[in-house]
């Protein structure tokens, strides 16, 4: 197996210090790594592997002889760059949204649509973290019963809204505590004891670009028609970490409760607690800091002819954002497609 040489873009950031964890953490081989970031964070210093290495500001020629970026530095920063990486040879795997909706650029979850970086002409995008948590649980039902029609609707942590958001929460929630004034910056509402339901701004469709970032990705990843009826409402909540998602699905075929629980418990990435009697059912605290996505609350839908309703949650951060970033670049240099 060939070892590639990596960047990782973005690496001073939240996501991209999970990046550079996960990367230790799945044993990933390279020859060579790298730390790259804006300048106003160039200069820092990053422990990885018992080594100190130097952050340095990303430029054009920061991927001379680089063959895989992991980057988590924003959609601007993903445009600016990815035509200098893929000129010079790189594969650019992208956490930004700025190529994902690209009917030249593969949307990949890993282990749910593998074959699809087959097609990658330089870049392949890592789909929004509401939509990877999903997409593991979905792609099995899929195959087992047809999806018809989909209802999501999410309950997200700040840290989806990166570290500013996160320390909002904080100051939020003692202002409030304390009975004194605070000014929201980083939601349009203040985010302790409340749920916002608005998640990026609105479209002409009343649904927000959070929402229909659901509904497109879900279409592209499972190669769904585009017609298939999918609605989404995302909601922002005061948890530091890990999304929520309620799900009711409507099927082609029949399916039971216990099927989807079989399925669901042999299903690579997905753990299923679901034993209601016992108050046994998946929070965020069990998900925070780790892989799997969690489903429980598993019952017919009693809305949906072949419905199932459930429950999923996950890490938003790692199955999100970096954990799935770096199992495509796992699946890059496995498949050799770099």
């Amino acid at each position: 197996m060939k070892k590639p040489n990596i960047a990782i873009l973005g690496a001073t950031g939240v996501v991209g210090r999970e990046i550079t964890k996960i990367v230790d953490e799945l044993k990933i081989p390279f020859n060579e790594i790298k730390f790259l970031s804006s300048a106003k964070s160039a200069g820092s210093e990053i422990e990885f592997q018992g080594k100190k290495y130097i952050v340095e500001e990303a430029k054009p020629e920061s991927f001379d002889g680089v063959n895989i970026v992991l980057a988590s530095a924003g959609g601007a920063t993903s445009q600016k760059f990815a035509p200098e990486i893929v000129k010079r040879g790189g594969v650019l795997i992208d956490n930004s949204s700025a190529f994902r909706m690209d009917k030249d650029v593969p949307l990949v979850i890993a282990y749910v649509n593998d074959e699809d970086l087959r097609n990658h002409k330089g870049i392949i995008a890592n789909p929004n973290c509401s939509t990877s948590q999903l997409m593991l649980v979905l792609k099995p039902l899929h195959e087992k019963a047809k999806i018809k029609r989909l209802i999501v609707s999410t309950y997200q942590a700040v840290s989806g809204a990166g570290l500013a958001a996160i320390n909002e929460l904080t100051a939020d929630t003692k202002a409030n505590l304390e009975g004194v004034d605070f000014e929201n910056k980083c939601f349009k509402k203040p985010i302790s004891f409340n749920v916002i339901p608005q998640i990026d701004v609105f479209c002409e469709n009343g649904y927000t670009k959070e929402e229909m970032k659901v509904a497109n990705e879900t279409k592209k990843i499972l190669h769904l028609p585009e017609d298939l009826p999918i609605s989404c409402t995302a909601a922002r909540v005061p948890v530091y970490n890990g999304h929520s998602e309620a799900v009711d699905i409507e099927f082609e075929n029949e399916i039971t409760p216990d099927e989807v629980r079989e399925i669901l418990s042999n299903t690579f990435g997905v753990k299923v607690i679901d034993n209601p009697d016992n108050f046994e059912y998946p929070t965020t605290r069990d998900a925070s800091g780790v892989d799997p996505v969690f489903a429980g609350r598993i019952r017919k839908n009693l809305a949906f002819e072949n419905g199932i309703s459930l429950w999923c949650v996950a890490d938003n951060l790692r199955i999100g954002a970096a954990l799935n970033t770096v199992r495509i670049c796992q699946k890059v240099i496995e498949m050799e497609l770099f």
